[in-house]
């Protein structure tokens, strides 16, 4: 059996672009999806809307892209809106995260401060006066079980990092991406990266827990997890030998599947001309035997400062899809 795994950052699907927006958007994307050839999807950063005649938030942007795929016809997972119609089946309204997949979904889960809690932190720099703050995830992490075809499961996480920008700090932006202070950059820096890096040992975590119980679990840890190879994020995910000193948890460690590509091919965005490697696919060692090959489609990838530059109208995600192809007996 043959199976593709794909994760794709659509970006702000169903954001400001508005309906004549929305459509050039979806021409220039769903020949993207089509690639991809997928059998599982992942998506992150999917916009939520309630339709014009009212009634509970929905994924209108993303239906409308899929309309007339055969990912219309897939079996559909997302996060839920954290307010009080999330229990009702309501999405968040912005940067949703969604799985499409072929085959059965036997069940689905969020994971937001079930492990790790969040942070108490000091701003310091904040004027007019220091403040304290309670760091919170901006969004879960979804996990799934897929049976696949032989009643196979495979234990699926989407996962969206918090971007490497500086968090908020009270009175010291000037504009979106303008400080007043390097102090005050430089902690909102910090506070953003350890968010970043108490997600992904949340993640972590609870694999150590779902490894406890299954050891030889088939794993896939796909999304955009805005940090390359080797930094902190991948570090905690991953959980190497060289970096644990223990042979014996090997077993529980993931494998980032970028390193199955050459240098060149190895990138999911640029930013100021640097070609970083973001969206990943990560997995544990009884999948990893079942791993055929990686794919970037990142012929067409701008740099992701282009919008601001020069293009008056982006449509395309300035990510690159990475689809993952296996070969099941």
């Amino acid at each position: 059996m043959r199976l593709r795994l794909a994760t794709f950052n659509l970006e702000n699907l169903g954001g400001r672009e508005g309906e004549a927006g929305l459509a050039e958007r979806i021409a220039v994307l769903r020949p993207q999806l089509l690639r991809l050839d997928a059998d599982i999807l992942c998506l992150q950063e999917i916009h939520g809307a309630r339709p014009a005649g009212g009634g509970p938030r929905r994924l209108l942007a993303l239906e409308a892209l899929l309309d007339g795929t055969p990912y219309a016809r897939f079996e559909r997972a997302s996060t839920r809106s954290p307010g009080e119609h999330g229990s009702e089946g309501w999405v968040a309204d912005i940067h949703n995260l969604v799985v499409l997949s072929r085959f059965p979904v036997r069940s689905v889960r969020e994971l937001r401060h079930e492990r790790v809690p969040p942070l108490p932190f000091r701003l310091s720099t904040a004027r007019p006066e220091p403040v304290e703050v309670l760091a919170r995830f901006e969004r879960p992490a979804l996990l799934l079980e897929v049976e696949l075809p032989g009643g196979r499961p495979l234990h699926l996480v989407n996962l969206h990092l918090k971007a490497p920008l500086a968090s908020f700090v009270p009175g010291q932006k000037l504009g979106p991406f303008a400080w007043a202070s390097v102090a005050g950059w430089a902690e909102g820096y910090f506070l953003a990266a350890t968010q970043r890096a108490a997600q992904a040992l949340e993640v972590r975590l609870a694999l150590d827990a779902l490894f406890d119980a299954e050891p030889e679990a088939h794993v896939a840890v796909a999304g955009d997890l805005n940090a390359e190879d080797r930094e902190t994020p991948l570090r905690l995910l991953c959980a190497e030998t060289a970096d644990t000193g223990n042979g014996e948890l090997a077993p529980r460690s993931l494998v980032p599947t970028c390193r199955s590509l050459p240098e060149e091919r190895r990138f999911t965005a640029i930013h100021h001309g640097r070609r970083l490697t973001l969206d990943h696919i990560l997995l544990s060692r009884p999948l990893l035997a079942f791993f055929r090959g990686l794919e970037v489609h990142n012929e067409t990838l701008d740099d992701e400062l282009a919008p601001s530059e020069r293009v008056e109208r982006a449509t395309e995600s300035y990510h690159a899809p990475v689809v993952a192809s296996f070969a099941f007996p």
